[in-house]
């Protein structure tokens, strides 16, 4: 069950990061990959400033969105598209 959760998570944090971001769209798939991966940045980053975004799946969420869009950032800044 906790996978189930976390993929839901990570979807959700994926997706909501993607949408501040309006970067080129990573797909079902690609969103909850940033998601996860992103909420163990967010995580990380929120707890070395000493902040806390709250408790329970809104929290996560908030925490996994800000993560995944600091990994949206690094992706774009690291691969971008030159025309």
């Amino acid at each position: 069950m906790e996978i189930l959760v976390t993929l839901i998570i990570g979807a959700a944090a994926g997706w909501l990061g993607s949408m501040i971001f309006k970067g080129s769209g990573l797909g079902l798939l690609g969103n909850i990959v940033v998601g996860i991966v992103g909420s163990f940045v967010g995580y990380w980053l929120l707890g070395e400033i000493g902040v806390n975004l709250g408790t329970g799946w809104v929290g996560a969420i908030l925490t996994g969105a800000l993560g995944a869009l600091i990994i949206l950032i690094v992706i774009n800044l690291l691969f971008r598209r030159r025309y």
